[in-house]
């Protein structure tokens, strides 16, 4: 193919494209914008389940980010390092001190040092702690019933189906 065939095999892409370049990007257009609805709505329901989680833990004493933690720090089989919170959360180091100086100040959790070295700070939960995630557990699942409340069995099984999907599609992230 020498250079004039490659210029007439673009120039005939070129045509081809331009006939269905409207309706293509259209196509396009409606995609993204599908999409930024999509994303929109997935934001404006984040925002609602955490003013209605918010709401319920308040009466508990705790914050979404300290329910967080206290349920991470719950998931280890041996207590775990600052540090290892901070990985697992996708936090600075820095928040996570601040959140365990609220739950230790509220008796949840309490600092322990390590055994194999004087330098190194593990966190173990209460049995404060277990009880408020006790508590927790419930708030939790009543906010979620009153997001999921206007959605049928079938349609929270779809649901679940495809936020499963989202979530397995994404890198993974342990919280």
């Amino acid at each position: 193919m020498d250079a004039s065939d490659s210029s007439d095999a673009d120039a005939a892409d070129a045509a081809a494209a331009a006939q269905r370049s409207p309706d293509h990007h259209r196509d396009r257009d409606h995609d993204r914008d599908s999409d930024g609805v999509l994303a929109e709505q997935l934001l404006r329901l984040t925002r609602r389940l955490h003013r209605i989680q918010s709401r319920q833990l308040e009466p508990i004493g705790i914050t979404p980010a300290q329910f967080r933690l206290l349920r991470t720090v719950a998931s280890y089989d041996a207590a775990p390092r600052m540090a290892d919170l901070a990985q697992r959360l996708d936090v600075v180091p820095r928040a996570v001190t601040t959140l365990v100086d609220a739950l230790e100040a509220s008796g949840r959790v309490r600092r322990a040092p390590d055994p194999d070295s004087r330098r190194v700070v593990r966190i173990e939960i209460t049995d404060e702690g277990r009880a408020t995630l006790r508590s927790l557990r419930n708030a939790r699942r009543a906010a979620a019933e009153e997001i999921l409340a206007p959605l049928t069995a079938g349609q929270r099984e779809v649901l679940g189906e495809l936020l499963s999907a989202l979530v397995d599609g994404m890198p993974e992230r342990r919280c």
